[in-house]
């Protein structure tokens, strides 16, 4: 019986030895998978570092082409940051449709991002695609309401399309943050003389004359208002 018990005490003894063995083998196998993926990302993060430092000097030099090859080097559909790179390089280069897909992959992977969605109308806009921009831009105010650019743009948009109250709209935005902005003084004068609100667009005009002293165009409206 002793004999027995004795060797019942071994085994589980071994048991317990093998299965701590067990344990020290997954955990160097796990060590070193942890290791590798380790010294991949930090290979694969340099490739692309050096990849963006040099799409960058080209594109300081006006060569889009190489900068376009650049990023290409290294690409991967499902890196955020290099499709909005190639959808900025590929713009510079005047291959729109290009960068408009390149945009539009960046807003898939991040559905919130703006920054790529303000890049998505400069090939959508150099198309002649407004009401993709103005769709565009709309998602934007959706997000971020009081987006500066995108109210000043929208406004743009609008006085060129003479819908002048959709301009007055988007411009006050801006005036209401900015309220010593130039560009957006002058377009909100405009737009107020356009839409026969005298006063309101004198006192902007001068208000622009304040930042720009001599400018044509805010004299100009404050001539046609005499």
């Amino acid at each position: 019986m002793e004999a027995i018990k004795s060797h019942r005490v071994t085994e589980s003894q071994g048991h317990r030895v093998t299965n701590i063995f067990s344990l020290f083998r997954h955990f160097a196998i796990s060590l070193s998978l942890l290791t590798a993926f380790t010294a991949f990302g930090q290979t694969n993060y340099a490739q692309q570092q050096d990849a963006f430092s040099k799409s960058y000097a080209f594109e300081s030099r006006g060569n889009f082409s190489d900068a376009i090859t650049s990023m290409k080097s290294i690409y991967q559909e499902d890196s955020y940051e290099i499709n909005l790179r190639l959808g900025w390089v590929t713009y510079l280069a005047g291959l729109f449709t290009e960068s408009s897909a390149y945009y539009q992959k960046a807003i898939k992977l991040k559905p919130y991002a703006i920054e790529a969605r303000i890049g998505f109308a400069n090939p959508a806009s150099a198309l002649g695609n407004w009401d993709q921009v103005v769709a565009v831009y709309n998602e934007v105010l959706a997000i971020d309401p009081q987006n500066t650019t995108v109210n000043y743009r929208l406004g743009s948009i609008y006085y060129g399309r003479k819908d002048y109250a959709k301009a007055e709209k988007y411009l006050e935005k801006v005036i209401n943050l900015y309220p010593f902005d130039f560009d957006s003084m002058l377009l909100f004068a405009w737009t107020n003389y356009r839409l026969g609100k005298m006063r309101e667009a004198q006192v902007l005009f001068n208000k622009a004359l304040l930042s720009r002293p001599n400018d044509t165009s805010a004299k100009e409206g404050l001539g046609l208002i005499k």
